[in-house]
């Protein structure tokens, strides 16, 4: 009879957990958390759809939105994005506008809100410093403040905001004017005037931009008259950039968004709005809520290759072959109507509003990899992800998100994150090259280690763009972006590169510095640190194989301690677009949890690691 230590108890019940959480599609879609932020803007939208059309159709919707608004305010009376995340002001502005926006479509005491809304206002109050008459200039500040020079988010919650009623008579007066009319102008041009919004949020541009001229139109007599020659044409641009399913990024905020500006102008039913509309309503849940974006289906998949990979022989060769088939299916073939990438990219979902970015696109390569075999078909795609990789790695040797040449938001800015993951595909594909392609992506790993090498930190890690940790500070989750590099790193050594032997001891001491007293990690140093099965895992997997055996068994006697019996996953919030916004997955905790004993019991065996009863530390 097979003995059983507890890390291959652990591992076996979550790989088996892991497998069966996949769609009967045979890969995974996850399910991302209910979002305050993201229920305010769909309930504002569907508040003003409803006054414009005079239909009762929302009313359900949207009294039952505010309900679930008003059942999870926080004890301070503020609102974070999640359940779980702390009150910001972006988000308890835009719920408190929720409740101006539906005033009126109940009768007084239906839906709540009184009492809500009061503490609301206090909480803002509060954060921006201001009480009393004029103090919504305050807010606006402290908004504006929050983004600073990228528009992409601000101008859109202070319109929210204004159409709300929540900024007095002057709200539009607040509400900077975007130019709208550039939307129809080439796309190329966009980036050679450096906008302040990223490229992805030209629906926005183009609906908010107009809903500001309608409500203040420009002073300039000429410049007023080309803008409104300009309407119609831009409307169908638009038109042109609206998913077939409604959504645009699959986001009900950004759809949101566009759907109130239509709204507020009096085109509720226009083809755009009444398509944005059936998006919204399905993307309800059960409680009333919506999330952030609809899933990230081929991000945890992919995630969830790469952790399983660990082990030999879980996934069996149909399960390989319909997971590598689908991912496949994934990929973009032709330029993208949105964002105009070229053709060979992947997005974090299969959906239609998805839109191709480096990280996914790393993700799938690597994992076509894992999940072999190498074929025609494989190779064919496998080398045209590679090139779109290669044709966005911006000057500077970094790998931006979406699209090469922008710059000016962190959008399209080289991180190192991301920087990190794409090393990784190109050298894991590298042995499958030829010819120029093979040149040039040698170029390009040498010029992305360079980049990796000034964004390092004097601490030896590196701040990632795309996750923060909300106990950090400045948000900053250091523990991810320093594990990505350290992981790429690792890879490029075990495939003969060479990587300078400082760097790596620096990464790995920088990581090592954030442990925390109990084994694990959070997103920050411990002194303001608070540890997450996420972040622990991702820094396990990182130091696996090293010199570092006892901070690893010191990290893998907490994750047991937590997969004790039938434990809860509880997944943390995560910051994205540069930790303004927050969200968390259900299945990340297990993704990183999988991955990390995984590696442990590859490289140091599962009888080196047992429990103590009392959940303390390793022994052996």
């Amino acid at each position: 009879m097979e003995t059983r230590t507890p890390l291959r108890q652990a591992l076996r019940s979550l790989t088996q957990r892991l497998l069966g959480e996949r769609d009967p599609g045979g890969y995974w879609v996850g399910e991302l958390s209910s979002s305050a932020l993201s229920t305010a803007t769909a309930v504002i939208a569907l508040s003003l759809v409803a006054k414009q059309t005079r239909e009762g159709a929302d009313l359900i919707r949207i009294e039952r939105g505010l309900a679930w608004l008003k059942a999870n305010q926080n004890a301070d009376g503020g609102w974070g994005d999640t359940v779980r995340s702390k009150s910001n002001i972006s988000t308890t502005a835009l719920v408190w506008s929720a409740w101006g926006a539906a005033a009126g479509l109940f009768p007084e005491g239906d839906v709540g809100g009184g009492e809500e809304a009061s503490r609301a206002r206090t909480w803002l109050e509060t954060a921006c410093g201001a009480r009393g008459d004029g103090w919504e200039r305050a807010l606006v500040d402290a908004i504006r403040s929050r983004y600073g020079k990228d528009h992409t988010f601000s101008v859109p919650i202070l319109m929210a905001c204004t159409l709300g009623g929540r900024l007095g008579k002057d709200g539009w007066d607040w509400v900077p004017s975007l130019p709208f009319e550039l939307a129809a102008l080439p796309h190329q041009v966009f980036g050679f005037l450096r906008l302040p919004v990223v490229s992805y949020a030209l629906p926005a541009l183009i609906a908010i931009g107009q809903v500001v001229h309608h409500f203040r139109p420009s002073r300039n007599p000429v410049v007023r008259l080309i803008r409104a020659g300009l309407m119609g044409r831009t409307m169908r641009v638009l038109a042109g950039l609206q998913p077939v399913n409604g959504g645009f990024l699959e986001a009900t905020p950004l759809t949101s968004f566009v759907l109130m500006s239509l709204a507020a102008r009096g085109e509720a039913r226009c083809c755009v709005a009444e398509r944005a509309l059936e998006f919204i309503r399905g993307a309800v849940r059960a409680d009333g809520s919506w999330p952030i974006d609809t899933h990230l289906a081929t991000w945890v998949s992919t995630w969830a290759v790469q952790s399983l990979a660990w082990q030999e022989g879980v996934l069996r060769y149909e399960e390989r072959s319909c997971l590598r088939d689908w991912i496949l299916a994934q990929q973009y073939r032709q330029r993208h109507p949105y964002t105009h990438a070229a053709p060979g990219g992947w997005a974090w979902t299969p959906l239609p509003g998805g839109v191709p970015d480096a990280d996914d696109t790393s993700g799938a390569l690597v994992a076509l990899l894992e999940l072999g075999p190498m074929n025609a078909e494989v190779l064919r795609a496998g080398t045209l992800g590679i090139e779109w990789l290669l044709g966005i790695q911006n000057r500077d040797g970094g790998v931006p998100t979406f699209c090469r040449g922008w710059g000016a938001l962190p959008f399209d800015r080289s991180s190192a994150d991301i920087t990190a993951h794409a090393l990784r595909a190109w050298s894991a594909w590298f042995p499958h090259l030829e010819g120029r392609t093979r040149e040039r992506v040698g170029l390009a790993m040498r010029r992305a280690m360079t980049y990796l090498t000034r964004a390092q930190a004097s601490d030896g890690t590196w701040v990632p763009l795309w996750f923060g940790n909300q106990h950090a500070v400045q948000d900053e989750n250091k523990t991810y972006g320093t594990a990505r590099v350290l992981m790429a790193l690792k890879a490029l050594r075990a495939r003969g590169f060479s990587v300078s032997e400082e760097l790596f001891r620096s990464a790995e001491e920088g990581l090592l510095a954030m442990q925390l007293p109990c084994g694990a990690w959070g997103g920050s140093r411990p002194d303001g640190g608070q540890a997450s099965i996420e972040e622990t895992g991702l820094a396990l997997e990182a130091l696996v194989g090293g010199a570092h055996v006892s901070a690893v068994m010191r990290g893998t006697a907490w994750l047991l301690g937590k997969m004790k019996g039938d434990a809860e996953l509880r997944p943390a919030p995560i910051g994205f677009y540069f930790a303004k916004l927050w969200y968390f997955e259900r299945l990340y905790p297990l993704l990183a949890a999988v991955g990390a004993l995984g590696a442990v019991t590859r490289f140091y065996g599962s009888e080196t690691f047992e429990l103590e009863e009392t959940g303390g530390g390793p022994l052996g």
